[in-house]
């Protein structure tokens, strides 16, 4: 596979930074530390990051986080340079970052907040800190620097007893992330003792399978450290404690941890490489390491291992977990790992959406695009593609087959880096679109979960009207983005323009024309006029927390979306005469062929006293939109009148009504 030399990587990433900061009027180092979030934030090693810059004698940072389970808190600090390859960035410079990263943890203690403005973005991020400081239990410490480092290992620390990690993601690290082709680096595990096993012999070369036993104890500390990464984009990760599984999972590990191995159905467990210890026999009797580890199923039975230690102080020195390890060639892990987690999963079943760069959804949408050629917007006459990267690193591929310079510019001009868009983006364009700004808003890796559940309850005709619309969704959320950016968002800004879509969605009924927008590659003046008033009235909302938390935690809670879809804003006449009379057709753009039928009659057998419940049960728990809610009361009002309810509505509230079962709701018997 053609890869970017590092030179060749540095100057395209300085020149992508460059363009989108002076595309959305932010700095460089703000942009760049955006971006590595978001690659972060994909691969499952950071989540809940917030940008927020802060420096004073003795301490500086870019950024913090809260760990997916409230267990770690991350802050970074970025070293950004236009000419990186300049200069090294040394051991002194990689100590002095650390330590000025770690002196602001440790104001944040100390009350640094209450010398803050509370309208700075800072003192939202101070305030974060310091709550975090008080329930979690480490530290991580992340430098961000496009130079190269010459000092990446930095031995742990500790703040008043808390441990501290130090990871520094230099020009090197981030080369490898972006060519790797996989959602993070490999994770790798020693044994030490090595682990018995039994390994099954194979007939098939690109496989073999090892039986062992692991401690339970170190299972929860795999999850402790690699967290999500562990589990890839496993969509049945964690559920939480509500399912009778974890339950038991639970109550056993607290109560019986000895009888762990014989009630739990242990995990399945892949690796691109296994290291054997062999008998006399040339047969392996123990695993000495793993690398590139991955559970495809069993993740729930990890997750509350790592729970069930950290939360509830249980004692796992006597849980065991059955493991069965499927090594696989590297170059048939997107063939083989699927089918083994599709068919492996007994407990909560994990489908091929867990790998989902194979998914038939996207590999359309890859299809498509790639012979899709947008409109030329510039007058130049030049037509460009939008570049769906599917699969990490399929950009950066491409671009290094194009092995001259002068092939590379040229590829650049017909695929142009502002208008590369991931899986991750597209989950955000669609969901904003579709009013579910909250979910938008808890990262991308749960939001995308989200968006292949859906997804997979209803698949959408993926053809090129589609594929137009939402290119169209990402021209309009790339506009509100840049627009929130001029009212200084700051670094809320990625919540207020998902939330400012959405508004606007609301707004319009959906009535803007999508297709204009593809042919024009553009927002019209009035459009762009009104998303300039409606934005700050949407940031308002979302930067004051009605609930005591911070504006990060705010923005996950439908109840923000509840008071952004009530903020009062009256739609421009003239943007009114250029909606579309109806809103555009719903089974294209969110889901199914374009030719159900039956809908209707599938909503009329169930009864209007059970989508008042609906209305009632989403109502007291705020877990569906406003608009799912309306439409569960306005079903039951016409089969209650012995009317028909329309086909449209009719899918859509059977939408709501499968959301509100996944979510818990219980119809009465």
């Amino acid at each position: 596979m053609a890869e970017l030399n590092l030179d060749e990587f540095s100057r395209g990433l300085v020149a992508d930074v460059q363009a989108t900061a002076d595309a959305e009027g932010t700095t460089t180092p703000e942009t760049f530390t955006r971006q590595v979030f978001e690659d972060l934030e994909q691969a499952g090693i950071v989540s809940n990051t917030f940008t927020a810059y802060h420096k004073a004698h003795g301490h500086e940072v870019h950024g913090y986080g809260i760990g997916e389970s409230g267990e770690s808190l991350d802050l970074f600090v970025t070293d950004f340079h236009l000419v990186p390859l300049e200069t090294k960035l040394s051991k002194a410079h990689t100590e002095t970052f650390f330590r000025r990263l770690l002196t602001f943890a440790a104001r944040c203690r100390d009350g640094l907040q209450q010398h803050i403005d509370e309208s700075f973005d800072v003192y939202d991020m101070c305030a974060a800190v310091e709550k975090a400081l008080t329930e979690v239990q480490r530290i991580r410490l992340f430098l961000l620097s496009n130079r190269v480092g010459t000092f990446t290992e930095v031995p742990a620390s500790d703040l008043d007893g808390l441990p501290v990690t130090h990871e520094v993601w230099d020009l090197a690290r981030l080369h490898r992330h972006a060519t790797s082709g996989s959602l993070g680096e490999p994770i790798v595990v020693p044994f030490s003792p090595p682990l018995p096993c039994v390994a099954a012999p194979s007939s098939e070369e690109d496989h073999s399978v090892a039986l062992a036993v692991i401690p339970g104890q170190m299972l929860a500390e795999l999850y402790a450290e690699y967290g999500a990464r562990l589990l890839e984009l496993n969509v049945r990760s964690f559920l939480q404690t509500r399912g009778s599984v974890n339950r038991g999972i639970r109550e056993t590990l607290l109560h019986a941890p000895g009888r762990f191995l014989a009630y739990n159905n242990g995990i399945t467990a892949t690796a691109s490489q296994v290291d054997f210890v062999k008998g006399p026999d040339g047969e392996p009797t123990h695993i000495s390491g793993i690398h590139g580890l991955q559970i495809v199923n069993g993740g729930q039975t990890t997750a509350s291992l790592h729970y069930a230690l950290t939360r509830d102080k249980a004692d796992l020195s006597d849980a065991r977990v059955q493991m069965k390890l499927t090594e696989v060639a590297p170059d048939r892990l997107a063939e083989i790992v699927p089918k083994i987690s599709e068919y492996s999963n007994t407990q909560n079943r994990v489908t091929q959406v867990d790998f989902s760069s194979n998914h038939d959804y996207h590999v359309e949408i890859q299809r498509i695009t790639r012979s899709l050629w947008a409109p030329a917007a510039d007058g130049s006459g030049q037509e460009t593609h939008w570049f769906y990267e599917r699969a990490r690193g399929q950009y950066t591929d491409e671009l290094a087959k194009a092995r001259t310079p002068a092939r590379q510019r040229q590829f650049k001009k017909l695929n142009p880096t502002k208008k590369k868009f991931t899986k991750a983006d597209l989950a955000k364009f669609v969901h904003s679109w579709h009013r579910l700004p909250y979910l938008v808003s808890r990262g991308a890796q749960k939001n995308f979960v989200e968006f292949m559940l859906r997804i997979e309850e209803a698949p959408p005709r993926v053809d090129l009207q589609y594929c137009q619309r939402v290119i169209a969704m990402a021209i309009l959320f790339k506009t509100v983005d840049r627009i929130a950016a001029i009212h200084g968002a700051g670094s809320h800004k990625s919540m207020i323009t998902t939330y400012t879509v959405a508004r606007l969605s609301l707004a319009t009924d959906r009535r803007i024309d999508l297709d204009r927008i593809w042919r024009d590659q553009s927002v019209t003046p009035v459009l762009e006029s009104a998303i300039h008033d409606l934005c700050p009235r949407v940031m308002r909302t979302v930067t004051t927390p009605l609930e005591g938390n911070h504006v990060g935690e705010w923005a996950k809670k439908v109840a923000c979306w509840d008071a952004v879809s009530t903020v009062p804003w009256t739609m421009p006449r003239a943007l009114s005469t250029e909606l579309l009379d109806n809103p555009l057709d719903e089974a294209v753009l969110s889901g199914g062929t374009g030719t159900e039928s039956g809908a209707a009659e599938e909503t009329a057998l169930i009864p209007a006293d059970e989508w008042y419940a609906i209305e009632r049960w989403a109502k007291e728990t705020r877990a569906l939109e406003p608009w799912q809610r309306q439409l569960a009361q306005f079903v039951g009002r016409r089969l209650e009148l012995e009317q028909e309810v329309p086909e449209v509505q009719a899918v859509q509230a059977l939408h709501a009504r499968n959301e509100a079962l996944r979510l818990g709701f219980n119809p009465a018997p």
